[in-house]
């Protein structure tokens, strides 16, 4: 990471991996056993939690998916649609920033109208299609890239290209560019891969290419000679000699012909020019989407989970080993957690220390000391809350049942029997 960039909070490892490497830190194996049973519950905890939150956007989404296949039995109007629609803003919003995704502001997407990267192209955007449009980033890193240039004599050369590791986009467009939607026009979902900063108009509607200088050159070059040509051969009498006879006419429709064969070709230089900005973006496209629309919900819920999974189990696990009774700060926290993190994998990360203890807190699986310093509960009761809050999802065991329970016929035995 380039050391100007601001730290991501994201932990770019797979919960399971996190887990072999603090339990490899581990000498007992009961203690091993143990944080591993940890481990497991409180991902459930954490799935069941995510679970109820997919269906929820599920929901909001359900009147603004391009893409779905089943029927609705009630019909929304405005005002529902509209309350729906800030639901579903609102919840994904606050699902990107779980995921430790950062909102792109306007001077981040002005700076990348301004120019084309060396693998783009330069597009115009028109902003007054969208009706909402929000843009969001994770893992802002300076990668290498290869690039080859006539001012080089196409040498290979590697460049840093600012990049966004991930980039999701939401939009719903208005409706003077959406009228075949009626009403209830889709709101799109889309996540990409690797997008140099420069690049990032290519992934929105509405764009329409700016031709570079050199691209003008090759259209209008011709059709200027041809021009040039003919007005010279016109001042030097050639119009005359063109009506002296037959020949001189026919060499008068040749010269005509030269250059309204030269705008032809200027013209379809001009389409296959287009064409092939065109078939870049697609192939740019193709190769860096990463999913769409409901897609997107699932693949960012998913995340969301695990990011969950990793900064509870990271934080209990170093208050568990490490702080005592005594306990520890949260600073001193937000330090051991990062350091641990760079030492073993040299991961440079804003350790999210606020919302890890969050979590702990309300799992009940940590503690404040009378000093205010903070302390991880013994792992057998940590143990004991976690099937404790589990077992108390759904509290229905509790309520009298009025109806008698039934009583079902063992098939093991037989009649005889």
């Amino acid at each position: 990471m380039n050391d100007q960039q601001p730290r991501e909070h994201f932990i770019p490892l797979r919960k399971s991996e996190l887990e072999g490497l603090l339990a490899s830190r581990l000498e007992g194996g009961d203690d091993r056993r143990r944080f591993g049973e940890l481990c497991r519950m409180l991902e459930a905890t954490f799935h069941f939690e995510y679970h109820e939150r997919l269906e929820r956007l599920k929901d909001a989404y359900s009147a603004f998916d391009p893409d779905a296949d089943t029927r609705r039995l009630t019909s929304c109007d405005a005002a529902d649609l509209n309350a729906q629609l800030d639901t579903l803003f609102g919840e994904f919003l606050d699902l990107l920033e779980r995921a430790n995704f950062r909102r792109l502001t306007q001077d981040d997407v002005d700076a990348a109208l301004a120019s084309a990267s060396d693998w783009g192209m330069n597009l115009s955007v028109d902003f007054e299609c969208f009706e909402r449009l929000e843009i969001f980033a994770r893992g802002d890193v300076t990668q290498q890239r290869e690039r080859r240039r006539p001012l080089n004599f196409y040498r290979r050369e590697m460049v840093d290209v600012p990049t966004y590791q991930r980039l999701v986009v939401i939009f719903r467009l208005n409706e003077q560019s959406d009228k075949a939607a009626g009403d209830q026009r889709p709101v799109y979902l889309k996540i990409f891969k690797n997008i140099p900063h420069a690049d990032l108009d290519m992934l929105l509607p509405g764009t329409t290419v700016k031709m570079t200088l050199l691209d003008r050159a090759k259209i209008l070059l011709p059709t200027l000679s041809g021009i040039v040509i003919t007005a010279t051969k016109i001042l030097k009498g050639a119009l005359v000699l063109a009506f002296a006879g037959v020949y001189g006419l026919l060499a008068f429709i040749g010269l005509v012909g030269g250059t309204v064969g030269y705008g032809v070709k200027s013209f379809f230089g001009y389409l296959r020019t287009k064409e092939k900005y065109q078939l870049s973006l697609t192939q740019s496209l193709y190769f860096q989407n990463l999913d769409n629309n409901a897609g997107v919900l699932f693949r960012l819920l998913d995340e969301a989970e695990e990011q969950e999974c990793r900064e509870a189990m990271l934080a209990y696990f170093i208050l568990w080993q490490h702080a005592g009774e005594e306990g520890w700060t949260e600073e001193r926290l937000d330090d051991e957690a990062e350091m641990l993190l760079r030492e073993a994998i040299g991961l440079d990360v804003d350790f999210e220390v606020d919302d890890a203890l969050a979590k702990l807190r309300r799992l009940g699986i940590i503690e404040t000391t009378a000093q205010g310093r903070l302390r991880a509960v013994p792992i057998k009761e940590a143990l004991a809350r976690l099937d404790a809050a589990w077992d108390n999802f759904f509290d229905y065991h509790n309520t009298p049942s009025i109806v008698p329970a039934p009583q079902f016929r063992d098939s093991t035995k037989t009649d005889a029997a």
